[in-house]
């Protein structure tokens, strides 16, 4: 069974990923290596730190590694939270903080200047060097308050192009078929199927 090392320590990733990829494959994180310190990611777009965190990994753990960064993107505040969306109410902040952070500084507008995407970038890498980089994106709105406890991150405050729920309240079934992180791991599974006697 080909294994795949995700380079996350968050478990609502990996376990999206998983779910994705499905029983043919042996799924890991780097929670299963607590010797590894996480890099610095000190990139300027989701590509950049997916690659960071997919290298290091690689070069350190051999094999195939999967990395991603992902975030949230509010257009009428140019882009932010963006790169920084894990630590927008400061480095120390959870998710709850973050969101009550861009809830507040979204108090002002209204309707469709409410607008935002969840953009993913999922880098592979193999002995320290990226083999492939594959993206995702969802279209949607925030709205004024949480809704649903599913999910992590943004969830509860995400309405995605075409429904009338936030992802925490849609469930992980929907969620993995249409968000941004299940739109790059499309691409990511098609690449998968062409190296697979690789692994």
């Amino acid at each position: 069974m080909p294994r795949l090392i995700i380079a996350t320590k968050n478990a609502h990733k990996t376990a999206e990923i998983a779910a994705k990829l499905g029983i043919d494959w042996e799924v890991d994180d780097l929670n299963a290596y607590p010797e590894m310190v996480s890099p610095e990611e000190t990139g300027l777009t989701f590509e950049a730190n997916a690659t960071i965190k997919a290298t290091i990994a690689s070069k350190i753990l051999g094999g195939w590694v999967m990395a991603d960064d992902s975030g949230l993107e509010v257009d009428a505040l140019g882009g932010a939270p963006g790169v920084r969306s894990a630590r927008y109410a400061g480095l120390e902040a959870n998710d709850a903080e973050n969101r009550g952070c861009l809830l507040k500084a979204l108090a002002n507008f209204r309707g469709k200047e409410r607008s935002a995407r969840f953009r993913c970038a999922l880098v592979l890498a193999k002995g320290g060097e990226p083999q492939g980089t594959f993206d995702g994106v969802v279209e949607g709105l925030i709205i004024h308050k949480e809704r649903g406890g599913g999910g992590f991150g943004y969830d509860s405050i995400f309405v995605p192009d075409g429904f009338c729920e936030t992802f925490g309240q849609l469930g992980s079934e929907i969620k993995n078929q249409v968000s941004h992180r299940a739109r790059a791991l499309e691409k990511a599974m098609n690449f998968l199927v062409g190296v697979r006697g690789d692994f």
